[in-house]
């Protein structure tokens, strides 16, 4: 980035306070993160003021902030003004996106899904940076404070940008993708993550299909045949549309077919185009990730690149970001560690990977944490959890989460289920019940801890 405090500042609507001196750096929202040249945003968060921390954020390299009040901090700092620092983060991602489509011939793809979104944004990265410079969101930088940040750290240089985008309620879509104008939109699926926020599986499908209404005109539309809500929004679009099959639907553009796993359960596939064939081997932990590497060779394909580079770049592929289907092992235990965040489709979908490396084990043990955000049907889709952890053959199940104590439900004399009210009592709590041989599957909401114990376990 090399923009004037005086750019940004007519950029994002705000008043300069101070001498205008040049960003040379990254943007920040954390102060810790700030460099020589960094540009900092102090924004009210849910539990602190970022403006606490503007010298902290001056300690550590920043030349200017964005600020509601102009009374914290050096007094000598350059400040720009604005009224709401998050709706000016965005503001100035606009303004840097447009800039550079004026420079350079960077391409926006924006993905969004109840699941799979981070491993396909992952996997599409890896994919795309083989042939050209590629800028792709950290972890799940999704929502409207995320997604801007990894807008800004996109450059001239910059020839694909690959977003992540986040939504749990109407209008967050059309709010992303009105920032970046994507070239490239990807609807993964529609499933039951966030209901608290639409209401119903109809409303969360209209929103989602915000991001096929935002697409550039004359810009591609992929979309997962195997999901009918998805497909339909093929009507909603004048856009080319692209569709992936995992199940082989032979009307789909890409599809997988001859679909095998190995022995610890990563997927082999014959992925298949109307011209081309190539044989994909993944590095990936689970059947349901097929979907996820279609869906980045659907993208990959659209960006120009051949079947055969795709191939190559995705065998053998792991994933990049943390808490993500990792399997380890400590003391002779397997740990299957899929605890970033939850909802039901992925919680399922983890349960098969359980009873796919699990199939020899002594024991299977699921701990699960509570699905936030599910709204007035919580306690049902918790239960519903409850009767695939039962089909999942699981011997002990360990609850997290004031919510999760209902998955347990249906459950009752059936199996060995502890609940546990913190992540340390459930690490205790395994520590004493697990043993050499059985293999353990952790997921839960990212709020609700379950990550927490996977690191003791990864720790020794």
């Amino acid at each position: 980035m090399n923009y004037s405090a005086a750019w940004i500042a007519e950029a994002i609507g705000g008043t300069l306070h101070g001498e205008n001196v040049v960003i040379t750096g990254s943007v920040e929202t954390d102060s810790r993160a700030c460099t020589p040249g960094s540009l900092y945003v102090a924004r009210l968060g849910e539990t602190t003021d970022g403006h606490r921390f503007i010298d902290a954020a001056i300690e550590n390299g920043a030349v200017c902030s964005i600020v509601t009040d102009c009374s914290h901090g050096n007094p000598a700092h350059p400040k720009i003004l604005v009224a709401d620092a998050t709706l000016a983060l965005g503001k100035l991602a606009k303004a840097h996106i447009a800039r550079l489509r004026e420079l350079g011939e960077i391409q926006v793809i924006g993905i969004t899904g109840s699941v799979g979104k981070t491993t396909t944004k992952d996997l599409t990265a890896n994919i795309l940076k083989t042939v050209a410079p590629t800028v792709a969101a950290i972890a799940s930088f999704n929502n409207e404070v995320g997604m801007p940040l990894t807008a800004l750290a996109a450059t001239e240089e910059t020839r694909f940008l690959v977003l992540e985008m986040g939504a749990s309620g109407p209008g967050h879509l059309a709010y992303l993708t009105d920032l970046v104008k994507p070239d490239i939109v990807v609807e993964l699926a529609v499933g039951q993550a966030h209901l608290g926020g639409f209401g119903s599986i109809e409303s969360l499908a209209a929103a989602k299909a915000e991001l096929v209404a935002g697409v550039i005109p004359h810009g591609t539309v992929i979309l997962n045949a195997d999901d009918e809500l998805v497909l339909q929004m093929k009507e909603q679009t004048d856009a080319r549309v692209i569709t992936f099959s995992a199940t082989g639907k032979p009307n789909a553009g890409v599809r997988a077919e001859e679909i095998t796993l190995d022995e610890s359960s990563c997927a082999g596939f014959k992925i298949r185009t109307e011209t081309e064939t190539a044989q994909i081997n993944l590095g990936l932990v689970g059947i349901h990730q097929v979907n996820n590497a279609l869906a980045a060779a659907t993208i990959a394909l659209t960006c120009g690149l051949s079947l055969t580079e795709i191939a190559k770049a995705l065998n053998g592929l792991k994933a990049s970001s943390p808490h993500r289907m990792n399997v380890f092992k400590n003391a002779g235990i397997t740990f299957i560690d899929d605890s970033y965040n939850a909802n039901p489709d992925s919680m399922r979908a983890g349960l098969k990977v359980l009873t796919e490396l699990g199939e020899h084990a002594p024991r299977r043990i699921a701990v699960l944490g509570e699905m936030m955000e599910l709204g007035d049907t919580s306690d049902q889709l918790h239960q519903e959890i409850g009767y695939a952890v039962e089909a999942a053959q699981v011997d002990l199940l360990v609850t997290l989460g004031e919510g999760a104590k209902e998955i347990a439900v249906p459950l009752q004399g059936k199996i060995e289920c502890h609940h546990a009210v913190s992540a340390e009592d459930a690490f205790k709590l395994l520590k004493e019940k697990i043993s050499s041989g059985d293999v353990v599957f952790l997921k839960g909401s990212n709020g609700s801890g379950v990550w927490k114990i996977a690191d003791s376990f990864a720790q020794g």
